[in-house]
């Protein structure tokens, strides 16, 4: 990097910090390093899912397998929920989801964004240190649509949506295809207006749906949307196009970064695909491979496409300084039993349940890394707890930024683990819920409580030991229970994981925290 370059470089991350209310960097050393970073999430992919990671599956991921290889591998990696919108959340704030006002579910496309303006992500972080940012697949944190469902105005700009959160340039979707609104945003428009109204269709592959043309005349019929429950659809969606054109937008912006990236300015990339979220729809070219039918197919063309970002990467000289994050949002959908009988595929690679579980199998989730500059002694893999709300505490020690005592307050950096093959990390104990029935879980070494709601009652389980959960030794050890208790009440009211200033959360007691009475929870937090 040139003078001239370190100078520009440096006043526009000097400004950036200040204008995002980020204090200021740590003094810069020689370990401060500032790679490209890559996020890349895909959509209800369990653990057993990556080839590399389930020596039983019946299909191979080569190119999730080489993140693997030349990378680390967290084999006890964990989203912060069991479903789609608050793992998000959690991915990009560095915060716990059921600290805001939504306490449970997953958001409509059109919603009150769930991340408050002014609150850091991912995004703005790094915009701060001088990124440029770039958000490119499924969003799912609520935007804000010109007019209503039944008198739109789609010259008008879309509102609180990525590009309001620290990403420069957005191309996407709203939300899961089955909640509409569904075109092909790009910035706060898109090109072809969703002025039609559909509804799923029958998928001949798999057990879901299909959301593709030509869309049924009896939801456009005059006056017929207003009355039906059809979502806004595009004349040009389709929903096997999702991968494709979300790899060909994302290689392409990165296409126009690539020169500021070798001149000192990185690039941040949030690639949240739609896969393998129904509906399983793979292209007809990856039809017949793998022995897992139409889903093994799928999670075979998003390799394919995690393939062609690797591919971009190496042809244009950037792969050894750009960081990859690979995770999934949550476990497998409820088609995992089928697939298991049907073909002997364990998507959730042996863990108990999956997708809105409390038990490992709703938030235990791939979670690998590979930085080629960065890493040292590729190939490892990690298997103390790490989870999806660190990686704002991570990117922040990363690139020298000190986090305010209102940012990522669940957040702690694992960076040392990516550049020290001796690191010690431990993390402080994590928080995890689970959709299904509400409870919660505190997971702190070998330790797994989930605590009680309505009837069912404590559960312990040594994870390491006990990894698929089958025994719960709660009444062998409640002096555990209690110490494990006592710290989620106290992280729950804190309004943070990591020590700083106690935080309030955005509303006061409610009522899934069972385990405790509002009074307790008044005492704790005063």
């Amino acid at each position: 990097m040139n003078n001239r370059v370190v100078m520009r470089f440096l006043l526009s991350t000097t400004m950036a910090v200040f204008s995002a209310g980020v204090l200021p960097a740590a003094p810069p050393t020689s370990s401060v390093t500032k790679p490209n970073v890559i996020v890349i999430y895909t959509d209800d992919q369990g653990y057993g899912d990556v080839s590399a990671l389930n020596p039983e599956a019946k299909f191979q991921t080569p190119n999730m397998d080489r993140l693997a290889k030349e990378g680390i591998a967290f084999t006890n990696g964990h989203s912060a929920d069991s479903v789609c919108t608050p793992s998000r959340y959690a991915l990009l704030t560095g915060r716990d989801p059921w600290r805001t006002i939504r306490k449970s579910g997953v958001m409509k496309a059109e919603s009150t964004g769930m991340i408050a303006d002014g609150r850091m992500t991912l995004a703005s972080l790094l915009r701060s240190q001088g990124y440029q940012t770039a958000m490119v697949g499924k969003w799912h944190l609520g935007m804000d649509f010109p007019g209503t469902r039944q008198q739109r105005d789609w010259s008008q700009p879309i509102q609180d949506m990525p590009l309001d959160k620290g990403f420069d340039y957005f191309y996407g979707i709203p939300a899961s295809l089955n909640f509409g609104i569904l075109a092909w945003f790009e910035g706060r428009f898109a090109k072809v207006p969703p002025t039609l109204y559909s509804g799923k269709k029958k998928n001949d592959r798999h057990v879901d749906y299909r959301v593709m043309p030509p869309y049924d005349e009896r939801w456009n019929g005059p006056g017929r949307h207003v009355k039906t429950k059809g979502f806004e659809i595009a004349p040009d969606f389709i929903d096997n196009q999702c991968l494709t054109r979300f790899t060909d937008k994302a290689i392409d912006w990165m296409k126009g970064k690539t020169a500021d990236a070798k001149n000192g300015k990185p690039f941040f990339l949030y690639l949240p695909y739609t896969s393998p979220h129904y509906p399983v729809c793979p292209l007809p070219e990856f039809h017949g491979q793998g022995d897992a039918g139409a889903y093994g197919e799928f999670v075979i063309e998003t390799d394919h496409h995690i393939g062609r970002i690797l591919d971009f990467l190496k042809s244009s000289d950037l792969d050894d300084d750009t960081l990859i994050v690979f995770t999934s949002d949550n476990g497998p959908e409820k088609s995992w039993p089928g697939r298991l009988d049907e073909f002997g595929h364990d998507s959730r690679g042996g863990y108990r349940e999956g997708k809105r579980s409390v038990y490992e199998g709703g938030h235990r989730v791939p979670f690998l890394v590979r930085w080629p500059s960065g890493i040292k002694q590729p190939g490892r893999t990690w298997d103390k707890t790490v989870g999806q709300v660190d990686l704002l505490a991570t990117f922040a020690e990363l690139t020298g930024a000190t986090l305010p005592d209102n940012a990522g307050e669940d957040s702690q950096s694992f960076a040392s683990v990516l550049t020290n093959a001796s690191a010690d990390h431990q993390r402080l104990p994590l928080i995890n819920r689970g959709e299904a029935d509400g409870r919660y879980s505190i997971t702190e070494g070998n330790w797994k409580l989930i605590l009680p709601n309505k009837k069912q009652k404590h559960e312990l389980f040594d994870v390491r030991s006990d990894p698929a959960e089958t025994k719960n030794v709660a009444d062998q050890h409640p002096a555990k229970v209690q110490q494990l208790q006592e710290q989620i009440t106290r992280i729950v009211a804190n309004g943070r994981t990591t020590p700083g200033e106690v935080q309030p959360n955005d509303t006061g007691y409610w009522k899934s925290l069972s385990w405790m009475t509002e009074a307790d929870f008044e005492t704790t937090t005063k």
